[in-house]
């Protein structure tokens, strides 16, 4: 059995491949010279038997160099690979002249900002409820050694494991934190954001990739209970306009009969004063507008 080479299972590295700047003229000269020694070699004119060779020779040469020029776009890369070795890559925009024996193979990997729109996953989230989520993340290539080479295509590898992250974010916190204790998918977007974009960016460091943002696109429970959970909402709605309602008046209540008390109009014994906090308690808490009723009697009566 041949033992593995350590150096094989290495994560690769971008480092610079040794090209030579080449100004467009050059190549352009270079290409004007290399067709007129075409032509005289293949015998045009009555030029002589060593102008001939000569051309054939000039001829070789430039077929030889030709295959060295490579021409970088704005935000682009050419990742050279030498008999099977990684030489180096090519990232500044311009006409480069590198070593032509890598012609046989040379990849071109965009540096532009990408964006990957994800679909809609249903997924259970810690509290067990079925949801659906979906999120976009903004990415670029930061090594392109890595990307080639530490994954069999950096493109599906993000989709992959931008879904993996959303499925495991998912399960990590509950959709809605009724207990108003914990982190929440709904409540607190800019933490699951974050947590999101920092679990993707270890993820993805292995394809030489810089997650530059994460955002989720969509968040809803899923249809089989959407009715039932926003029922639970409206009801933890109407619950907490209560709670703000009967707090309100009770303070209305009391500084109603602090106020009486203070005065001269009328003194309250405590049957009466239980009364009026009782009425004023129904009035102020009621959905609906109070009936008054007249009361001819007395109170004791």
């Amino acid at each position: 059995m041949e033992p593995s080479n350590p150096r094989s299972q290495r994560a690769h590295e971008q480092r610079p491949a040794q090209a030579f700047a080449c100004p467009a003229a050059a190549a352009v000269a270079l290409a004007v010279i290399g067709l007129v020694a075409v032509l005289i070699a293949f015998g045009l004119g009555s030029a002589g038997t060593g102008l001939r060779i000569a051309a054939g020779v000039v001829t070789v040469a430039i077929v030889l160099v030709a295959p060295g020029f490579v021409v970088v776009q704005p935000n682009e890369s050419r990742v050279l690979i030498l008999f099977g070795r990684y030489v180096g890559t090519v990232t500044e925009a311009r006409l480069w002249w590198v070593n032509p024996f890598t012609i046989i193979w040379r990849a071109t990997i965009s540096l532009r900002v990408r964006n990957f729109q994800s679909e809609r996953i249903k997924v259970n989230d810690a509290s067990g409820n079925p949801i659906e989520i979906a999120a976009v993340v903004v990415w670029r290539v930061i090594d392109t050694a890595k990307a080639a080479f530490d994954v069999e295509d950096f493109r599906q590898f993000v989709v992959v494991q931008s879904e993996t992250s959303l499925r495991h974010l998912a399960n990590q916190y509950p959709y809605d934190d009724y207990s108003q204790q914990a982190t929440s998918l709904r409540a607190n977007g800019d933490e699951v954001r974050v947590g999101l974009q920092s679990e993707l960016q270890e993820r993805l460091a292995t394809a030489g990739i810089d997650v530059l943002e994460t955002r989720l696109t969509h968040l809803a429970y899923a249809p089989e209970i959407a009715e039932v959970m926003l029922r639970r909402q409206q009801a933890e709605a109407i619950l907490a306009a209560r709670r703000k309602m009967v707090a309100g008046a009770v303070g209305i209540v009391q500084m109603a009969v602090a106020q009486l008390a203070d005065s001269d109009l009328f003194d309250l014994d405590p049957e009466r004063k239980a009364a009026m906090v009782s009425n004023l308690m129904v009035v102020l808490s009621g959905d609906h507008a109070p009936t008054p009723v007249l009361n001819t009697g007395s109170l004791y009566t």
